[in-house]
């Protein structure tokens, strides 16, 4: 059975143990407290395009091909309210596979702030994928509470997108190769103000290299694993390196979980 994508906690368990060390070091702090009520105006024509990935300190992205190795409770307890704001959650069809994604789900607290917020009930799952190697039949499709979208280029395979068009909403973004520029704006145009970014590497390679990560949420799990895991960036940058500044930290259990927002 595929892994649930919240990588659940149990329901009631509180995080007030997070510390918060900037912008001023007041204690604890329970992260539903704080990034529900961040400002995230949407850009002209896109969304707003939240960046969440957790690395080790020195920048491995998985450990044994797997993110949920990394982090502990703590960024589980940040993943899972990060999970509860967007509109839609994006993900190339690479980290759908090596995660093990399933339905799109929130808690109960979580579902009611969506809707106290005007929000859907769940957010929705768009996978990017040029060459639509997915399985249809996947439980991320048959039985999710809302229908997913995946995004991919006009070269993909006709039989894989009649197929895939069956069970999700499919977006043709780019000819060759999938444009997330025009991917976001066919989001935009959906009503999606706010778009989280689970990765991996090369699609939030793209977004950076066309100026759309707006905030990015890094968890640093503090332990080194080596090996030849991907960065959290990987393929062609921008021209010039993207300064961000920084608007909050948290601590716990030498855990940091640090909020950047653009300049």
């Amino acid at each position: 059975m595929p892994v649930d994508i919240t990588r659940r906690i149990p329901q009631g368990t509180s995080f007030r143990w997070v510390r918060q060390l900037v912008p001023e070091p007041i204690g604890e702090v329970d992260p539903d407290d704080l990034y529900p009520a961040d400002a995230r105006p949407a850009p002209a024509g896109r969304p707003w395009v939240l960046l969440n990935m957790v690395v080790s300190v020195d920048g491995a992205t998985a450990v044994q091909g797997r993110s949920d190795g990394l982090g502990g409770p703590a960024d589980r307890a940040v993943f899972s309210t990060l999970r509860a704001i967007p509109d839609v959650v994006l993900a190339g069809a690479g980290t759908v596979r090596a995660e093990g994604y399933g339905p799109p789900r929130t808690s109960e607290a979580h579902r009611d702030a969506r809707l106290a917020r005007g929000q859907a009930a769940f957010p929705r799952l768009a996978i990017v994928s040029g060459r639509l190697e997915l399985d249809a039949r996947a439980e991320l499709f048959t039985a999710t509470p809302t229908r997913p979208i995946v995004i991919t280029a006009g070269s993909a395979p006709d039989d894989r997108r009649a197929a895939l068009a069956e069970v999700a909403d499919v977006v043709v973004a780019g000819d060759e190769r999938v444009d997330l520029a025009a991917a976001l704006r066919e989001l935009r145009a959906r009503d999606a103000a706010v778009v989280l970014c689970e990765g991996g590497p090369m699609v939030n390679a793209q977004l950076l290299a066309a100026g759309m990560v707006d905030e990015v949420c890094v968890t640093i799990d503090p332990s080194l694993v080596g090996g030849s895991s991907a960065r959290m960036i990987a393929g062609v940058g921008p021209s010039a390196p993207e300064t961000l500044r920084l608007d909050r930290l948290l601590e716990a259990d030498g855990v940091l979980l640090a909020r950047y927002v653009r300049r």
